[in-house]
């Protein structure tokens, strides 16, 4: 990567917005969506979205010359004059004042690409393609648009008030779990469907009572990745790994597979040449310790012998187990 993915703290803090006409509205329309106190620095004639900001008290603007300190401390500066001359210019007093700078259509001269948007706040995802692709990353907001629902940030908010609660009332193992529940099963389809005040008042019984209602999910899941490449991986498959305390594979895996899997999940290869038993000795171990499970690999695991025997293994330690397919072709059913 040429650019480093992070989120920056501007509660607080100035975002300054050089320029008066319709690319600084732009920017400006999004750091409204932010906690930072907003100054746009702009000399001539505003544009009409600007100046309507500005009397509304949602920004300020600073219309004498700019200088070094119209920038110290400030967490982000937009460039935006429409001129290329005045924004170079502009550039390099910000950069004097060590600021990081945004300047629009430059992309040599930013530190910071602004990335497409899809905004549930708290929830914010953002996409970039370093500026090489903005139409691609135009078609992916899209998409998570379609993904996530309208209220999602709302729940994620919901959590976000009753984490210390949880803290008090559950150790680290009911947490995890309890916050899975509510994000997988109906705490979070309540909240879709714009039953929140049920949802609500099921998340906080679950707190009290000690952790999330017991589920059907399994102590362990075969986890197979399908055939001929990543993308053969169902949604079911990338969402077991996601899901997994821990990941077992064996030495010849692709690793590139682990990509999918959380980065705080535990790996564990166990060599090609080690018995069975020893293996689902060590599955049931980690099943009963209440962690979530994966047995990753490449064969079919409705008709691979080393599946069959851990499954059977987990039948007679009476612990659940799960089959994820990937896809394969005929030929290699």
């Amino acid at each position: 990567m040429k650019t480093f993915p992070m989120f920056l703290t501007v509660a607080g803090r100035r975002i300054v917005i050089c320029g008066g006409g319709e690319q600084a509205a732009q920017k400006c329309r999004l750091a409204l969506k932010t906690e930072a106190q907003i100054v746009i620095a702009a000399g001539g004639e505003l544009d009409d979205e600007l100046a309507g900001i500005i009397a509304q008290g949602q920004a300020k603007l600073h219309s004498t010359d700019v200088t070094v300190e119209v920038f110290e401390g400030a967490a982000l500066v937009f460039i935006a004059t429409g001129c290329k001359g005045a924004d170079g210019a502009l550039h390099a007093i910000a950069k004097a004042a060590g600021a990081i700078v945004n300047v629009v259509d430059q992309p040599a001269l930013c530190d910071a690409m602004t990335p497409s948007i899809v905004d549930r706040d708290p929830v914010v995802v953002a996409i970039g393609t370093e500026g090489t692709a903005p139409v691609l990353a135009r078609q992916i907001k899209t998409r998570m648009e379609e993904l996530l629902e309208p209220n999602l940030g709302d729940l994620a908010a919901l959590v976000g008030r009753l984490r210390d609660s949880a803290a008090h009332h559950l150790g680290p193992i009911q947490r995890r779990d309890l916050w899975r529940w509510v994000f997988t099963a109906s705490p979070r389809a309540d909240f879709t469907a714009g039953r929140e005040r049920p949802a609500a008042l099921a998340i906080k019984n679950a707190i009290a009572n000690g952790g999330a209602p017991a589920q059907d999910l399994p102590g362990l899941c075969l986890v197979s990745t399908g055939q001929g490449g990543r993308d053969m991986m169902t949604l079911r498959s990338v969402k077991r790994l996601q899901d997994a305390d821990v990941i077992f594979y064996d030495g010849a895996f692709d690793r590139s597979y682990l990509e999918f899997a959380r980065r705080d999940a535990e790996r564990v290869e166990a060599p090609r040449d080690q018995p069975i038993e020893t293996t689902s000795e060590q599955l049931i171990k980690e099943a009963r310790a209440n962690r979530r499970v994966v047995w990753l690999t490449h064969e079919n695991p409705e008709t691979c012998v080393q599946c069959g025997a851990l499954k059977s293994a987990f039948a007679s330690a009476e612990l659940k187990c799960e089959t994820v397919a990937g896809v394969f072709s005929p030929a290699t059913e």
